[in-house]
């Protein structure tokens, strides 16, 4: 079993940057992919990009080079540095962990990103 617990959410101008932190705990959390998905309402969830053990990272096409995704193996921490920020943006953010890609096991109780224009 692998806990999950966001934090850093909020309500941003459009061209700003936030940066959410995922808490996890477990056991043999080195063995498990992290990601972040987000839904904004009315649409369906979406995979915004995840982060092997090694660091090696994907993005999803919407985000990429703007939304940077880290992770701190010794505090068990994920983070999602998110530049340029874009009213688009706006949705629940959701930490997750997996051991298969992309990583959907486990879910945090997500965070909530509010851009404006």
């Amino acid at each position: 079993q692998v806990q999950l617990v966001e934090s850093g959410g909020g309500s941003v101008q459009a061209e700003d940057s936030l940066t959410l932190s995922c808490a996890a705990s477990g056991d043999e959390l080195r063995l498990y992919f992290f990601g972040w998905f987000r839904q904004a309402p009315g649409k369906e969830r979406e995979f915004v990009g995840g982060i092997g053990w090694n660091g090696g990272s994907q993005y999803a096409d919407s985000v990429k080079g703007r939304f940077t995704i880290s992770r701190d193996n010794a505090k068990n921490t994920v983070h999602l540095q998110m530049n340029s920020l874009k009213p688009e943006d706006t949705a629940v953010y959701f930490c997750t962990a997996g051991i298969y890609w992309p990583p959907r096991d486990y879910w945090g109780q997500g965070t909530q990103v509010t851009v404006s224009s």
